[in-house]
C-alpha cells in the first residue's frame, strides 16, 4: 500500500519526523518493519489546534461560549488564539478497534452489535470515513477507511475472537496510517474508539509510543472497558491514561446493555466540541512535549477537556 506522506503538500516552516511505515490489505495482519524503514511526516510547526469539550459540573454539555470567553496556556505563558469555532459538523475520521482476544469472548457477540448500532448512528454517508481494525496476537485491518457502513458492518460480523492482545500496535497504526491520511487536520475531527480490557502482551510499540502518535496525529481516544468485575484493574487505568491524556473519556459498561448507551454518550461528545489554533509563542521547533491548559474565564464550575499538549516537531 502507498504511504499517504508521498502527497502531502510541503508547509512553511515544516519538519520532519522518522516514524516506521506500516501498512496493510484489509483482512491481513498489519506488518510491523524493521526501524530502519521510515518516511517523513512533514509539519506545520506554527500553529497548534485543540479540540476540546466543555461541560458544568453536571456533565451537561455547554455550547453557547465565545472566543472570549476562553484562555489558552503553553506552560505559564497565555498564548493568542487565531481561530475559533464551535464545531458540530466537522466531517469524522474514526477508528473502531476492537479486541478480539480470549478475555474478551463472553462479551464478543453484544460489543460486535453495539459498534454496529455506533457506526449506523453516528456516520453520515459521503461525509464521514471509519475503520475497523481488530487486534489480538496482532492488530488487523478488517476494514479500510471507507464511508460505507455496510462494508463496515460486516467487517465487524465478521471478526472472531481468539489469542492475545496487540493493543498498542492497533493504536499506533490507526492513527499514524489511516487517520493522518485527510488533510488539513484541523478540517476534520479524528477519534480512536477502543472496545477492550485494557492489557497488552503483544505490542511492538509501548504504551507512551503509542499516545505519542495520537497526539501527532490530533486523535482523541474513547475507551468502553470489556471488564466487567468492578475492581479497577491495570488495564482500566491504562485505558483512563490514554483518554484523559488525548481529550476524551472512558466507559465502564457493567452490563452488556449498557454498551450501546456508552457509543451513545461518544457520539453525543463528537457533536458538542469547540475548535481553537493559536501559534506558540515562542515558536519551539525541539521534539518535545509541551503542556497546554484552556481555561473558561472566571467561571470554576465549568470543566474543560482536552489533549494535555503536544509534540513539537524537531529541527
Amino acid at each position: 500500500m502507498k504511504s499517504f506522506l508521498a502527497s502531502l503538500p510541503l508547509v512553511c516552516l515544516a519538519v520532519c519526523w522518522s516514524v516506521p511505515t506500516l501498512g496493510a490489505q484489509e483482512g491481513k495482519q498489519i506488518p510491523l518493519p524493521a526501524a530502519q524503514e521510515s518516511e517523513p511526516i512533514r509539519l506545520d510547526v506554527t500553529r497548534v489546534n485543540l479540540l476540546y469539550t466543555v461541560t458544568d459540573k453536571r456533565g451537561r454539555f455547554v455550547t453557547d461560549l465565545t472566543k472570549e470567553g476562553f484562555e489558552v496556556f503553553e506552560g505559564k505563558k497565555q498564548q493568542k488564539i487565531l481561530e475559533f469555532v464551535a464545531e458540530t459538523d466537522l466531517p469524522l475520521r474514526l477508528a473502531i478497534l476492537i479486541d478480539t482476544s480470549n478475555s474478551i469472548r463472553d462479551r464478543f457477540r453484544f460489543q460486535q452489535e453495539a459498534a454496529i448500532e455506533f457506526i449506523r448512528s453516528v456516520m453520515r454517508p459521503r461525509i464521514d470515513k471509519a475503520i475497523v481494525v481488530s487486534f489480538d496476537t496482532a492488530a488487523e485491518l478488517a476494514a479500510d477507511l471507507t464511508d460505507d457502513t455496510s462494508k463496515l458492518e460486516n467487517a465487524i460480523r465478521d471478526l472472531r475472537p481468539g489469542g492475545g492482545t496487540s493493543f498498542y500496535d492497533a493504536i499506533f497504526y490507526a492513527c499514524r496510517d489511516k487517520l493522518s491520511m485527510d488533510q488539513p487536520r484541523h478540517k476534520f475531527r479524528r477519534a480512536v474508539i477502543v472496545l477492550s480490557d485494557g492489557d497488552d502482551n503483544q505490542s511492538r510499540y509501548t504504551r507512551d509510543q503509542a499516545l505519542e502518535m495520537a497526539h501527532k496525529a490530533d486523535v482523541v481516544i474513547y475507551s468502553i472497558s470489556t471488564n466487567i468485575s468492578r475492581l479497577q484493574t491495570d488495564g482500566d487505568k491504562v485505558l483512563k491514561y490514554y483518554a484523559q491524556e488525548t481529550g476524551g473519556l472512558t466507559f465502564f459498561p457493567f452490563k452488556v446493555e449498557d454498551l450501546s448507551q456508552s457509543f451513545e454518550n461518544i457520539a453525543n461528545e463528537m457533536r458538542h466540541q469547540y475548535n481553537i489554533l493559536y501559534r506558540p509563542d515562542p515558536i519551539r521547533a525541539d521534539g518535545l512535549y509541551h503542556e497546554v491548559d484552556i481555561k473558561v474565564k472566571g467561571r470554576k464550575d465549568m470543566v474543560v477537556r482536552s489533549r494535555k499538549g503536544y509534540y513539537a516537531p524537531k529541527m
